[in-house]
């Protein structure tokens, strides 16, 4: 099963005339495309109806359940064929001062960067990433810069200044986050030697005594660094408590304000797209990619420990969405500036000193490496934390 998918491809490409390289390519390349649309758009599909079911259970109420097919319910879910078809076949309303060709094009332009960074990210022992380019890390991060060329462009395209205004807003959020997703994914560079995922899972090899793994997450800066990685992806998700520019409390939806039918339907896939696609760098970054968690549970394919990981994360979105309020524009950029961006800083010395006391050997000193490495961390992050939240009270709620 671990070579399934990759023998498939091979004995399809068998059929070509072997001095035919460029045949080959193509169609090895559109097998791939295909396979990678076709998972992530059926997930995209059920993690719609499924983030409605885990809100519901929160919520304490039912959330969808009557959608049938031939007298077949399954649950609910297939509320995303309902959803799909209410999509393409509402009115799509354009404002008469806005800009045509942008208020299209922007839509467009949103799922199709959000699709480019599943083509660096590995997904198994056998399938490797689309592209195998060396310096795939710093590729994920320029592609995913550009979805703020599509937020921009459906704020400027609209004609409405409160969606402009709105635009400027996500952009300013998009690029403060984007800072701390670069520093924590430094250090896992620097330790990797390379810029290639493909790399950084190997590199995560191996296990002590064959049930520890050898996961970046498995480190004090590794910790430090996933959980800043984490809080990062939620505001370049638009995710809550970072889902500001699409507030439904407000008076307007944000940038998506003159969006209607299926280009807002767009907009919502390339919210999912970059989710699965910012879950599948930090699986790969720091809980080992399409590593297996105990050394006796190789035998389940590596792509399928990948795929595990990655609903996991996601799963985890969906929990916070359900659990955390909404932030406040201002709480939203000083958590960014003020906090996560030193401590990321912080944690690139942390990592230094994690490199230079590797060859710390015995007990004693491997407990006082965890020691102050743990207290590069945990220090600044409570004097920081003090600072941050010393202006505010605390909430009181009362039952009226």
């Amino acid at each position: 099963m671990e070579t399934f998918p990759a023998d498939m491809v091979a004995w399809l490409v068998n059929f070509l005339p072997e001095d035919a390289r460029w045949l080959r390519w193509f169609v090895v390349s559109a097998i791939a495309i295909a396979a990678i649309l076709t998972v992530f758009g059926v997930t995209f599909a059920f993690l719609t109806v499924t983030e409605r079911k885990v809100l519901g259970r929160f919520q304490n109420r039912i959330g969808p359940n009557r959608v049938r097919i031939f007298g077949i319910g399954f649950f609910g879910f297939f509320q995303p064929f309902a959803d799909a078809v209410k999509a393409l076949t509402k009115e799509d309303v354009v404002p008469s001062a806005a800009d045509k060709v942008l208020h299209f094009i922007a839509p467009v332009c949103a799922v199709a960067i959000s699709l480019l960074g599943f083509a660096v990210l590995p997904y198994g022992r056998h399938l490797g990433a689309l592209s195998g380019m060396d310096a795939a890390l710093l590729y994920f991060f320029a592609a995913g810069a550009a979805s703020e060329l599509a937020v921009f462009m459906a704020g400027w395209g609209s004609g409405n200044k409160y969606s402009l205004l709105a635009a400027m807003r996500a952009l300013a959020q998009l690029i403060s986050y984007e800072l701390p997703l670069l520093l924590v994914a430094a250090p896992v560079a620097m330790f990797a030697g390379t810029l290639s995922l493909d790399s950084i899972v190997v590199a995560q090899e191996g296990w002590s005594w064959g049930i520890f793994p050898h996961w970046n997450i498995f480190s004090p800066w590794g910790l430090a660094g996933g959980i800043i990685f984490y809080i990062a992806a939620l505001a370049e998700c638009n995710r809550c408590p970072f889902d500001l520019p699409e507030g439904e409390s407000e008076i307007i939806a944000g940038y998506l304000t003159e969006y209607s039918g299926f280009k807002y339907a767009l907009f919502f896939m390339a919210e999912y797209f970059g989710m699965a696609a910012f879950a599948g760098l930090g699986v790969t970054l720091f809980l080992g990619g399409w590593q297996a968690p105990c050394s006796f549970l190789q035998f389940i394919p590596s792509y399928v420990w990948f795929y595990i990981k990655l609903v996991a994360v996601i799963v985890s979105f969906m929990w916070i969405r359900a659990t955390l309020l909404r932030m406040r524009a201002d709480q939203l950029m000083r958590l960014a500036w003020k906090f996560l961006v030193p401590i990321a800083l912080v944690n690139l010395g942390n990592a230094l000193f994690w490199a230079l006391s590797a060859g710390w050997e015995g007990a004693v000193p491997v407990i006082l490496r965890w020691t102050i490495s743990s207290a590069f961390v945990a220090v600044p992050f409570v004097l920081l934390g003090k600072k941050l939240g010393g202006n505010f009270a605390p909430r009181e709620y009362r039952l009226v």
